[in-house]
């Protein structure tokens, strides 16, 4: 424990120097908690100032949870007619990748565009790891699937590390998308109640949002080494494809000096909240500003939970730095939760009766800050309903923490937050 203390006093003196300019200049950075007129209406127009995106009516949506979502999926890219566009994370050989690779190449193989890009960090290709290359990627060449990775590493340093994209976005025919915190790989399958399966949250989505997300896969794809994507992948819909009965906008994040638009969108969902928010994350190590944010809420008497991953962590000083914030939390009346049968990898908010996010978006400084993003906001009760439900099914799962059971810090979770803070720091 004295070695720990010693480097707990140590660390700050590497950051010391940012301390009196932050204050300096705080009052000229992104102040929150915003004040917003409640509901829709108020909330789309704030969000639209902030990141360019409003609620777009018209949509139909689908919560699908853990392997839920390659169901749908497979069966999607079975039946289209133009193309199938898949920009992921991690892409690693598993019987849920020979489903997705099966359909892909009968698809190609029919004359439907297919095409994918894939990280590799998050592919193991940084390790040298050549599974993917002989296992996926060949088949999926062969067969006439054209395959591109996003930022090689090859002679590059930190700031190419860290610069992924951690987009997690299918489209198919330009008018079916899918998000969420999938991955194609062995640890989505299953039901996210055994140590090896991770629980996780998606969403398909049908109506104008889609052609959005087709355009965050066409950026991807064009930095990838691909070319423009062909009109036939943004197709004018038909009237009967934009009745759906929800609201919706797709927020898209590249990691930027400055606030990017993942932190703009969740200060702002956080801001919207009257009655309640409930927040599932998998990386919950907010910046000090949105920690603030949701005392000030507390103290509004909005209720506060939030739903994070337990002792089945896959970045352990992560886990310590999310549980560096219980304390204050918890002081304030959040009240917290962690899942215990698995990783739980979810990246979900609820406010009030009426707004959901389902996306990649982690509440971490890399995600904020760093990496590629994207969620979908959507404005729609039944969803939320759906939503709500699943809370209740992972509530029995968990266990409530209290600063009697584990919720005060450590020098140990102190140390994990300061290094994780350290990592996004930009500004």
């Amino acid at each position: 424990m004295g070695e720990l203390q010693e480097l707990e006093e140590m660390l700050p003196q590497a950051g010391a120097h940012f301390l009196d300019s932050d204050r300096e200049r705080a009052k000229h950075e992104m102040q929150g908690p915003f004040f917003l007129p409640p509901g829709p209406t108020g909330f789309s127009f704030a969000l639209y100032q902030s990141v360019g995106v409003g609620l777009i009516p018209g949509h139909r949506l689908e919560l699908l949870e853990n392997s839920t979502v390659f169901d749908r999926m497979v069966e999607d890219i079975r039946n289209a007619k133009q193309s199938v566009h898949i920009l992921v994370y991690i892409w690693r050989p598993s019987r849920v990748s020979d489903r997705i690779v099966e359909a892909l190449v009968e698809r190609a193989r029919a004359g439907v565009q297919c095409r994918v890009v894939v990280d590799p960090v998050g592919s193991e290709q940084v390790r040298g790891d050549k599974d993917f290359d002989l296992q996926v990627e060949k088949r999926l060449t062969d067969a006439g699937v054209e395959v591109h990775y996003y930022r090689l590493l090859a002679g590059k340093v930190v700031g190419r590390l860290l610069g992924r994209t951690h987009n997690k976005i299918v489209v198919v025919d330009g008018r079916i998308g899918y998000t969420g915190g999938f991955g194609i790989w062995k640890v989505w399958e299953g039901d996210g109640l055994k140590p090896e399966e991770w629980r996780d949250t998606h969403v398909r989505v049908e109506g104008p949002e889609v052609r959005r997300m087709q355009l965050s896969f066409s950026r991807h794809w064009q930095e990838s080494g691909g070319g423009l994507l062909p009109p036939s992948a943004f197709p004018e819909l038909e009237e009967q494809e934009t009745q759906g009965p929800a609201g919706a906008g797709f927020v898209d994040s590249a990691g930027k000096l400055g606030v990017t638009d993942a932190e703009r969108m969740v200060r702002l969902v956080i801001a919207a909240a009257r009655e309640r928010l409930w927040i599932a994350n998998a990386y919950f190590t907010p910046p000090n500003a949105i920690l603030e944010q949701l005392e000030e809420k507390c103290r509004q008497g909005v209720e506060i939970r939030l739903l994070g991953p337990g002792p089945i962590h896959d970045v352990p000083i992560i886990r310590a730095s999310q549980r560096s914030t219980y304390e204050r939390l918890l002081d304030a009346g959040v009240r917290i939760y962690e899942y215990q049968p698995s990783m739980m990898h979810s990246k979900t908010l609820i406010v009030d009766d009426w707004l959901a996010v389902v996306g990649s978006t982690n509440l971490d400084v890399l995600s904020l800050n760093k990496l590629g993003e994207g969620s979908l906001v959507m404005n729609d009760p039944e969803f939320v309903r759906k939503l709500e439900r699943c809370w209740a099914k992972d509530l029995r799962h968990s266990k409530e923490i209290t600063l009697e059971n584990g919720g005060r810090t450590n020098p140990w979770r102190r140390l994990a937050r300061r290094s994780t803070q350290l990592v996004g720091r930009d500004r």
